[in-house]
């Protein structure tokens, strides 16, 4: 078995930390709402164990013994554990006891992720202690648990060093998500698992599955089983069976996945298969707003998505509509006349209509920001306004009564190389909202892996460690996040080397995102 270099033997004064600048000996990402921590050391047992005494939740599906199981894994996976050398049971931490709660796994959003974890000096037969609201809140702890664990290689053993340790630990936001595009390029199953494991990492929790565009629709439909034929080639294609996987395997994790159908734009593959949703092959965008079959089929799809993605959202798009194509059509602008639409009507018209579709199937429906720019007051009051042109659209939308999700691409966006994950951190999604009130319809966040320039080759790299600096921004409590970037670089310098001790090819610090290391050195100082 094996585990990560770090050099111990600092001795650290118990202290309580309350704000965010007494955190410069924690290497913990991201920081928890309240951190107490000793100077005693811990070795781990070989029979490091889990219990559920006075436990709630009885785990019939196995999510927290998986989760368990992983932690042992992450912890021994880069350094070989002795245990030939025999240490005196009060030096040795047992296992964990994990209480939980709730009996429900039902993983939707809001729903409660609090955990407290403590690890005492001595007593209670040396056991770690998790209480949860609910299994995810555990499987929280447990990663915060993970970042407490060192090879100690003067002993060869695992340690827990700073014992006795109390975390009280909850999310800002409830949705933190993360924006993964499969249209652009192809990501095989194992990177899409890869990704998730590393989002759980970060505690972030949502995988927003952008799964087609313009340019690929690599996912089965039962209903239509002709859309596929729009993928870039027969193996690069997703079953219906391989969509539930990734959700069962992102539940595992506490991960919710949000399944993206981006109508009316954004849409030429769809046509590949049934070229009757095109208003005409010269004109193949957006979709045909004059055709009852478009909305039949927008029913079928969403229809099988409700069998699979099973998450109380679903995102239906609308952004980047050129709508010159319906006028330029001649049986279209026969409709749009005899409808007494113009062209940003019917966009209007198209939108409303497919909200109301994936209402009828049991969804609440997220949009692009274009939407309410264009017509606002029109949407479902149920709506949630994903913001990504620019800052100040948050603003706007929950003063209309909306919800929103921020997601602005001069900081948020992965795919744009030059911002820095400075620009990451600091990225504050209440800008300039204050009200309680208001502040409540900010679900929260997601950054953005758009895939143009990605592929399974390097979206790892690109991804982090800028995602992690928003994760913090997510999860942290507002006072304790740093003022300053470079208040945490250590940290996240710490955090960057953890993921790449994981397997996780997370990219330096040092520069923008997706940077090679600039010449030889430690991993801590890149």
């Amino acid at each position: 078995m094996i585990w990560q270099s770090l050099f111990l033997g600092v001795t650290f004064q118990f202290i309580l930390v309350f704000g965010a600048y007494d955190l410069k000996n924690l290497n913990i990402w991201p920081m928890p709402e309240s951190v107490e921590y000793g100077n005693t050391s811990l070795f781990l047992s070989k029979d490091f164990h889990l219990k559920t005494n006075g436990s709630k939740y009885l785990d019939a599906s196995g999510i927290l013994k998986d989760g368990f199981t992983r932690l042992l894994d992450v912890i021994t996976a880069n350094n070989v554990i002795e245990f030939n050398s025999k240490v005196d049971d009060s030096l040795l931490l047992q296992g964990m006891n994990v209480v939980i709660h709730s009996e429900s796994d039902e993983l939707q959003y809001d729903i409660d992720e609090s955990y407290t974890l403590l690890i005492h000096a001595n007593g209670n037969q040396n056991y770690a202690e998790i209480e949860a609201a609910t299994v995810y809140g555990a499987l929280h702890a447990l990663q915060t648990f993970s970042q407490l664990c060192h090879f100690n290689f003067k002993s060869r053993k695992l340690v827990v060093t700073q014992i006795p340790w109390t975390i009280t630990d909850r999310p800002r936001f409830s949705y933190r998500g993360l924006l993964i595009d499969t249209s652009r390029h192809y990501q095989p199953l194992p990177m899409i698992k890869k990704v998730i494991d590393s989002m759980a990492y970060a505690k972030l929790n949502v995988l927003h599955w952008h799964i087609v565009d313009t340019q690929a629709f690599p996912l089965e439909i039962p209903s239509f089983p002709k859309l596929w034929d729009g993928a870039y080639s027969s193996s690069e294609r997703y079953t219906m069976a391989a969509a539930a996987e990734i959700v069962s395997y992102a539940k595992k994790r506490g991960i919710n996945v949000l399944a993206e159908l981006d109508v009316p734009g954004h849409a030429v593959s769809w046509g590949v298969g049934y070229p009757e949703l095109w208003p005409s092959k010269n004109c193949t965008e957006p979709l045909d707003v004059s055709n009852e079959f478009t909305f039949k089929l927008i029913n079928g799809v969403l229809s099988d998505f409700s069998k699979i993605f099973n998450y109380k959202f679903v995102h239906l798009g609308g952004d980047e509509v050129d709508t010159s194509c319906w006028s330029f059509t001649p049986r279209i602008k026969k409709w749009l006349e005899k409808q007494g639409f113009n062209e940003s009507q019917a966009y209007e018209y198209f939108v409303l209509r497919a909200q109301k579709i994936a209402v009828s199937h049991g969804y609440e429906v997220i949009n692009w920001e274009e939407t309410f720019n264009s017509f606002g007051s029109k949407l479902d009051r149920k709506t949630v306004v994903h913001n990504w042109l620019g800052s100040g659209v948050a603003e706007r939308v929950v003063k209309a009564g909306l919800r929103c999700i921020v997601s602005n691409q001069d900081s948020w966006y992965l795919d744009h190389l030059d911002a820095t994950w400075q620009q990451f951190y600091t990225n504050e999604p209440l800008t300039n909202i204050t009200e309680p009130k208001l502040q409540k319809l900010v679900l929260g966040g997601e950054v953005c892996m758009w895939g143009e320039h990605i592929d399974g080759s390097d979206i790892e790299q690109t991804i982090w460690p800028r995602a992690a600096a928003a994760a913090e921004r997510l999860w942290t409590s507002f006072d304790k996040l740093a003022k300053k970037p470079e208040d945490v670089m250590t940290r996240l310098m710490h955090f960057r080397c953890l993921l790449n001790q994981r397997g996780v090819a997370a990219a330096p610090l040092d520069g923008p995102g997706r940077v090679a290391p600039i010449e030889p050195g430690s991993c801590y100082a890149q």
